[in-house]
């Protein structure tokens, strides 16, 4: 169980194991969601492509194989780029 406290100002601290659990880095949003029982849930909101546009700029200019790219891509999501 991971337990967090309420500042005066609203806020939370999600615990470390939360944020791995989601993914979640520094400026990512979440969402709350009130349940009809009155639980809480909580999830993370996807990124947009403007978001990510460039997250993979490079000086290279050889061009690079779907396989290169993908490869890529998994290395930014277990890295936390995306």
């Amino acid at each position: 169980m991971s337990i967090a406290t309420v500042t005066t100002k609203g806020q939370i601290t999600l615990p470390k194991k939360i944020r791995e659990q989601l993914h979640l880095r520094t400026g990512d949003r979440v969402e709350f969601r009130i349940e009809a029982d009155g639980s809480v849930r909580l999830f993370p909101i996807a990124k947009t492509v403007a978001e990510v546009f460039g997250a993979f700029a490079s000086k290279a200019t050889k061009a690079r194989s779907p396989a290169d790219m993908k490869r890529e891509v998994k290395k930014a999501f277990k890295d936390g780029r995306l």
